[in-house]
């Protein structure tokens, strides 16, 4: 029996025996499949398989039409050369010496929202100036530096860039499995990044919708990233800039949602229900986004000088934009208050990592309060809903440079070992 078919059978053997092991969700009969696995990998990954859940939990969701939020580069290869992906797929990447390295409980890295596990860990130059953050983006990660660590790292990836939270919570314990299967170790260390870490803590809060899998007891240490931890709303509170990089009328190409489902762009009323973070009948395209929603209004004022700022935050035509406001996108789905609720259990340590400068090149950033330049310094270090906090750290980096500064790497170095 060959090396690949043993490890496939074996893993979903084991997946597919959990509940009937007395595992915490009896309604999840879901296995896993290892659809390939590709060698031939850039930035220093030792490869790279593609994985697939039964679960029919998960769903197709809905991609932005004009393909902003499509699978890319070598990405786009690993995921059959599909460019929007089920969402039961995902991948899963090694890196070297994941097999031999010292240190015994391994690390699992996720990306956060509209990112791949290459830029966000191997590679922040990938996309080149700013891309990290930072004119100067340097072109190897906290992946090498763990690896060189001793540490035995991988990184999952996920096929929506800004799908339901749900599914990747999903996929984090998928990952979790295969990686506990392939070196032995009882527990895995969970590092997320911004949405990323929000999905982490679903699942180790087990928050979870009809067919997912309550929290397993499977992680030693989660490290939450830049996390909005009582949720975030940047995208209403400075939508009107905002806009002008999504709509493509204005020059726009980002794959983010707008608050709004219309906007004067060059003298003209657009329209783009697909590009809003509402659910219309064009579908819903940024489910995960919407799950990380609240409203901090009652804690910073909202910018009074910036263009449709009430209609844009609480609903109603503007001057130049139309859109439904904070309450209706939170009333969609919004997850804050049932994670915080939920808890991390106290046997998870657990840390939290922010940044305090609102200084990303070629957005608009968060100014109205202490900030990294999206989420708020107070959410992202709030400790409520969090069992066992072994360590709130706040760095002077903003929010795109959390997973790749030296101060940032040497942090989370120390708090895994």
């Amino acid at each position: 029996m060959s090396k690949l078919f043993f490890k496939l059978f074996i893993t979903v053997l084991v997946l597919a025996s959990l509940p009937l092991l007395g595992g915490n969700s009896p309604q999840n009969t879901s296995t896993l499949s290892l659809e390939e696995t590709f060698t031939n990998v850039n930035n220093g990954w030792s490869h790279v398989e593609r994985w697939s859940d039964s679960n029919p939990m998960f769903k197709a969701e809905d991609y932005p039409p004009d393909g902003r939020g499509n699978q890319e580069g070598q990405r786009l290869t690993f995921f059959n050369n599909v460019q929007a992906p089920h969402s039961s797929k995902f991948l899963l990447y090694y890196a070297n010496k994941y097999d031999t390295n010292s240190k015994e409980v391994p690390v699992l890295l996720v990306h956060g929202a509209n990112d791949n596990a290459d830029r966000a860990w191997a590679n922040p130059n990938e996309m080149g100036s700013y891309g990290c953050g930072s004119y100067s983006c340097p072109d190897t990660g906290l992946m090498q530096e763990l690896v060189s660590d001793g540490h035995k790292v991988f990184a999952i990836n996920f096929g929506h860039k800004q799908g339901d939270n749900y599914y990747w919570a999903e996929h984090i314990h998928n990952a979790i499995q295969i990686i506990k299967d392939e070196t032995g170790s009882n527990t895995v260390n969970v590092i997320g990044w911004s949405k990323g870490a929000f999905a982490a803590r679903m699942y180790g809060s087990s928050v979870i919708k009809d067919g997912g899998t309550e929290y397993q007891d499977d992680i030693n240490k989660l490290m939450l990233i830049g996390n909005p931890n009582k949720g975030f709303d940047y995208v209403f509170r400075h939508g009107w800039s905002h806009n002008f990089s999504i709509y493509p009328e204005c020059g726009g190409t980002v794959n983010a949602p707008s608050p709004h489902t219309e906007m004067v762009c060059y003298g003209l009323w657009r329209s783009h229900d697909e590009l809003s973070i509402y659910i219309t009948d064009e579908g819903n395209f940024y489910p995960g986004q919407t799950q990380m929603l609240a409203r901090w209004d009652g804690v910073y004022s909202l910018p009074m000088n910036e263009q449709d700022w009430y209609t844009t935050y609480y609903g109603g035509q503007g001057y130049y934009t139309y859109g439904f406001g904070i309450d209706h996108a939170i009333n969609e789905g919004s997850l804050v208050d049932d994670i915080i609720t939920a808890q991390i259990p106290n046997s998870i340590e657990s840390y939290l990592l922010a940044g305090n400068q609102n200084d990303i090149p070629t957005i608009h950033n968060e100014h109205t309060g202490p900030s990294d330049g999206v989420v708020f310094i107070t959410s992202a270090t709030s400790e409520e809903g969090i069992g066992q906090v072994s360590g709130n750290k706040v760095i002077s980096h903003n929010h795109l440079e959390l997973g790749w500064v030296n101060a940032a790497m040497t942090q989370i170095k120390s708090w895994l070992d």
